[in-house]
């Protein structure tokens, strides 16, 4: 049980990496267009897009990564929790 939480832990660590990454380099619209850029966004965008529909805008700023990555850190902690209960 501890292996898969570990695997399943570091593979959100990774991600939440991931989502930073794409987060940050949307304000460089060139490294956005490159080949990393366009992966990123295959696997970031289905995640984020449900948050986007339902947090508009402030602005210039757009608010629903944070969430994202708050409610992807919130259910790794549920993980945990469950497991801990479970073992």
């Amino acid at each position: 049980m501890g292996l898969v939480l570990s695997l399943i832990s570091w593979g959100v660590q990774i991600y939440t990496y991931a989502l930073i990454a794409y987060i940050l380099m949307s304000w460089v619209p060139s490294i956005q267009q490159s080949g990393f850029g366009k992966f990123l966004g295959k696997i970031c965008e289905p995640y984020l897009e449900p948050f986007r529909k339902i947090i508009p805008p402030l602005g210039m700023i757009d608010i629903s990564p944070i969430v994202a990555i708050f409610v992807l850190n919130l259910a790794m902690t549920g993980i945990y929790y469950i497991a801990n209960i479970v073992v």
